[in-house]
């Protein structure tokens, strides 16, 4: 009886770690594809903005986490393009504070000369048929930031039209295209402010050239 006893706690025991090991090696491979798309939509996205013939580098990995109350407060990713490692271009992950249906979270991407190279619409919760027209798929608004610069328009005319702006308001929706206006300008400042520190090199790890040199 004991034995038999003994034999099932084997068995089960021995199944169990079967069993942790194929859901351990289905995770890996599974956690790697999702990765793999993840990077995938992130590059496809950031194309929108900046064509990748623009640049040369690896742009997904080339970044620099900044925080600024010019960017939304708290940490912000940014992708930085180079060309032959000159600075092409940086896409800030920006937060657009004030929205009227709360943050609304943005790519800007700014070109070294200062210039927009684009905005995209990254998540929001805007009301649909109003605020929504913020996003690319729902009307070009959101292109008429493209090659626009801090001096261009002055800085006075970074509005909405109602603020004495240059840019369109939606009918029953100010707020939304408001919060964006701003947020978008305001990145131009920190830009403006902070290039060098946009653009500093990522530190290379000494171990690194270490094992380089080895091989």
């Amino acid at each position: 009886m004991l034995r038999e006893i003994y034999l099932s706690t084997a068995l089960l025991a021995a199944f169990g770690l079967v069993g942790a090991g194929l859901v351990a090696l289905v995770h890996m491979g599974t956690a790697e594809r999702i990765e793999a798309n993840r990077e995938a939509a992130t590059l496809a996205r950031l194309h929108e903005i900046l064509p990748d013939g623009e640049y040369d580098n690896d742009i997904i990995n080339d970044t620099t986490v900044l925080s600024h109350a010019l960017l939304g407060g708290g940490q912000h990713l940014v992708y930085r393009a180079r060309r032959n490692d000159e600075p092409v271009a940086a896409v800030f992950t920006v937060i657009a504070r004030g929205g009227y249906s709360g943050d609304i979270h943005l790519l800007v991407g700014v070109r070294e000369n200062g210039q927009v190279a684009g905005v995209r619409v990254i998540s929001h919760r805007e009301t649909p048929g109003l605020g929504d027209d913020i996003e690319a798929s729902r009307s070009d608004w959101i292109l008429g930031f493209d090659n626009l610069a801090l001096d261009d328009p002055p800085m006075e005319r970074w509005a909405v039209q109602r603020d004495g702006g240059i840019f369109d308001q939606f009918t029953g929706a100010t707020i939304t295209p408001r919060a964006v206006v701003r947020a978008v300008r305001d990145t131009l400042i920190y830009f403006d402010t902070h290039r060098e520190q946009v653009f500093t090199p990522i530190p290379v790890d000494p171990t690194d050239e270490e094992a380089h040199a080895d091989e």
